[in-house]
């Protein structure tokens, strides 16, 4: 039995045996946590690798029925770990429980960025993310500051997680051949436990910034905080030009306005 790649979600078989091996390699155990999810496994190309890696304890998250057949009736050692549910749905805590784990996948192009976000939401349980995106997306989470691509997806995994671009994969080694070449990157969390500031309005900050990228922070931030007089240094500048540390004292900042003005 084969499993037809379907569009509708997105799916990309990956069949190349030794890309798959290289990205199983990638996961570090970091933290010490030896509890992995894959999302999406389609017919366990990735899941193969995972298993057979003794310092690992391997679930699998899938959404097509399809698949979880599949991987039901050829993976035995998956045994009561196979999960047919939505990711972005699911509460993970009623799946994976209160304990630490870590993320991997060949993650669907379509949702890479909102996988992302729901990780972000369980990062004091999510010490690793591991995996292969779009290249534009594992780039852009990668990315520093001062560069076009940096945006919202930058600075929010890189507030939680050291972000580090492993390998570019082809186009050829997937069925159907994606339009796109692949990156894989590892996000490991780093030892910022909680933010100074609001994270709700941390987030509406970053996401404010860069919505009006081509503004100085000044201008695109009035719609929170309308018009204020200050000659912070950091008001002047665009947000590509802004750290996680800066992003964090500028939340500050608003914080202190939001509290004159009430």
């Amino acid at each position: 039995m084969k499993v037809a790649p379907k569009k509708y979600l997105g799916q990309h078989f990956l069949i190349d045996e030794n890309v798959a091996k290289k990205i199983a390699e990638q996961y570090q155990c970091h933290h010490n946590c030896a509890k992995v999810l894959e999302i999406g496994p389609g017919m366990g190309a990735l899941t193969k690798h995972l298993i057979t890696r003794n310092d690992l304890d391997v679930f699998v998250m899938e959404i097509d029925d399809e698949s979880v057949t599949y991987l039901n009736n050829n993976f035995p050692e998956l045994r009561n770990k196979i999960y047919g549910c939505d990711f972005l749905k699911v509460n993970l805590l009623d799946v994976m429980g209160a304990s630490s784990f870590g993320v991997v996948g060949n993650f669907p192009y379509n949702i890479s960025s909102q996988i992302l976000f729901k990780c972000i939401e369980f990062k004091n349980q999510i010490p690793e993310i591991m995996g292969m995106f779009q290249k534009e997306v594992a780039q852009r989470v990668a990315e520093k500051t001062g560069s076009k691509t940096y945006g919202i997806l930058s600075v929010l995994l890189q507030t939680y997680y050291d972000i580090e671009y492993c390998f570019t994969v082809n186009e050829n080694v997937f069925n159907p051949p994606p339009k796109v070449k692949s990156g894989v990157i590892r996000c490991t969390r780093n030892e910022r436990k909680e933010l100074p500031c609001s994270e709700q309005l941390f987030k509406r900050v970053v996401k404010t910034s860069f919505n009006q990228r081509r503004k100085t922070i000044r201008n695109s931030l009035k719609p929170i905080v309308g018009s204020f007089q200050s000659d912070m240094e950091l008001l002047s500048k665009r947000p590509e030009q802004l750290s996680v540390d800066d992003f964090i004292q500028l939340t500050l900042f608003v914080e202190r306005e939001l509290e004159k003005a009430n």
